[in-house]
């Protein structure tokens, strides 16, 4: 039998978030994990996450987004957990049921212990950084490009893809290893696309396949973070298959790198992501202000070539 539950990654501004020690006398007792709970036949997940919040610690829930859904099979039971991110709530959060004890979790901080099982994936997945900033220094010049990624980190940027087919290998590698301790310096995340083998050499920390590379991949590369670019629900499917760390899921709009390619809409978009288990970034005529209407779509966040640059 599936239990379906839902969970809330409440934040806060600061990036910290709630989490909720499990009671005595349940499985996994003294364990941490997410707030949330059961959701009762027929009841909608956002339905049941607002009581479940407000059972549980008092809160009143304003503003959540639909976010990843895990399933997880305990020695007890299997269970499919539906998580949200709450970024708007009233009230302060405390115990009202039988919790130990609740904790503003910081991400910086070492991690509460112990964590439950089902959680680990799901941690990951919250670290990744909401924009995924693309280079393209056939555009801007390749000075010019790492002018723009010293400027964009030294503000916030913590998440890039090293995307420029057009360079001649050897050039590629220079720019790589460039922008790479650029990236270092304010800790970032680079990955590389489309190749594993420049990845690894350059000592980036990941590598983003084609969807041509995902429809022949056998298996994740290991140890390195892993995304890919889809565009059905055929492609997204196998992402989730191999338990890849994202993808990009587009194009949400008509854009002029990929003309031929018919465009997805939000509305498509929400019903390819709905459910999914790894973090989406929307992707295709992407602006910053488009981050609340992904957020509502069940992406993790946007990725943008021209929208990071300008």
């Amino acid at each position: 039998m599936l239990v379906e539950v839902a969970a809330a990654v409440i934040q806060r501004a600061d990036g910290a978030f709630l989490l909720a020690q499990r009671p005595q006398g349940k499985v996994y007792a003294g364990y941490w994990e997410f707030p949330g709970g059961k959701i009762e036949p027929g009841e909608p997940a956002p339905h049941a996450l607002a009581r479940e919040l407000h059972e549980e610690l008092g809160l009143e829930l304003e503003l959540a987004y639909p976010w990843i859904t895990r399933v997880f099979r305990y020695p007890h039971a299997k269970v499919r957990l539906h998580f949200f991110r709450v970024t708007a709530w009233r009230g302060d959060p405390h115990p009202r049921e039988a919790q130990e004890k609740i904790v503003w979790q910081r991400p910086d901080a070492a991690l509460a212990e112990p964590m439950l099982p089902a959680n680990a994936p799901v941690l990951a997945s919250l670290a990744l950084p909401v924009e995924l900033a693309i280079t393209d220094a056939a555009t801007y010049g390749v000075e010019g490009m790492l002018a723009r990624l010293e400027a964009r980190l030294a503000g916030g940027l913590r998440f890039v893809q090293l995307r420029e087919k057009a360079m001649p290998r050897s050039q590629r590698e220079r720019f790589a290893r460039q922008a790479i301790a650029l990236a270092r310096r304010h800790g970032a995340r680079v990955v590389i696309n489309s190749d594993l083998e420049l990845a690894r050499e350059a000592g980036a920390d990941g590598v983003h396949l084609t969807a041509t590379q995902l429809n022949v991949t056998q298996a994740r590369p290991s140890g390195v973070l892993v995304g890919a670019s889809c565009h059905d629900e055929h492609e997204l499917a196998r992402a989730m298959r191999l338990e890849f760390d994202y993808a990009l899921l587009g194009p949400v709009k008509p854009t002029r790198s990929h003309p031929q390619t018919p465009a997805l809409g939000w509305k498509e978009f929400a019903a390819l992501a709905r459910g999914a288990s790894i973090p989406l970034y929307a992707v295709g005529g992407m602006r910053r202000a488009d981050l609340e209407q992904a957020w509502r779509a069940s992406a993790h966040g946007v990725a943008m070539i021209s929208g990071s640059w300008h």
